[in-house]
């Protein structure tokens, strides 16, 4: 069984932050393969499915951001899931905005909610970083990501979070270039130099709420 984590805080208030990015993606997931309702458990709701074959776990932590860790915890332990099978979406201010990465192991860059994530398993588990842009000052970011996205970044926000859901396949087989060239292709199709659907990209390479 995989464990796929979306990052967010709970509440209507926040459903439409950047910080809720996480949130958006696992609900579009959750969606698109038709896996079971949401239900409460391990401080957080869940929802079981099956994309291409794997079994597939899919969690909210309910509890705000900085604590995201402990719901984590809970349900990793009780399903016996390794680290290495547990993938969390999650937002990125040091990427633009429509941009993505996938990252395995190392470490939480200053995110609260990785932190905690980091203090309950370590740090062997893959996240998608998905770019939210920067306010440009460090003071502004625990404001800027508490906003809710512009009406105007529907334009890359809604296909990334489409990707993410149509090629979940390629991050739990572990083949990340394939999935973040496929998502790329699908915010920016007629970019110079897009990578086509099935190619290979170029890079194989505080209980605050914020």
């Amino acid at each position: 069984m995989r464990l796929i984590v979306g990052l967010g805080n709970p509440g209507r208030d926040y459903a439409r932050n950047r910080h809720n990015i996480g949130f958006m993606a696992v609900d579009e997931i959750v969606r698109r393969h038709g896996f079971s309702p949401w239900r409460v458990k391990f401080q957080g709701e869940i929802a079981e499915g099956i994309v291409n074959g794997h079994k597939v776990l899919a969690l909210k932590p309910m509890s705000y951001m900085n604590d995201s860790g402990r719901s984590v915890l809970a349900c990793a332990t009780f399903y016996k899931i390794p680290p290495h099978d547990i993938i969390v979406f999650h937002d990125e201010i040091d990427l633009a905005p429509g941009k993505l990465r996938v990252k395995r192991g190392g470490g939480h860059a200053g995110h609260n909610g990785l932190r905690s994530i980091h203090a309950g398993i370590g740090a062997d588990y893959a996240r998608v970083r998905m770019g939210v842009g920067h306010p440009g000052e460090k003071d502004e970011v625990k404001n800027y990501v508490l906003r809710d996205f512009a009406k105007s970044d529907a334009e890359w926000l809604e296909p990334m979070l489409d990707g993410c859901a149509e090629f979940l396949d390629d991050v739990l087989a572990g083949d990340d270039p394939s999935f973040m060239s496929k998502v790329a292709h699908r915010i920016s199709p007629n970019r110079p130099n897009a990578p086509k659907p099935g190619s290979t990209g170029p890079d194989k390479q505080d209980n605050e709420k914020a």
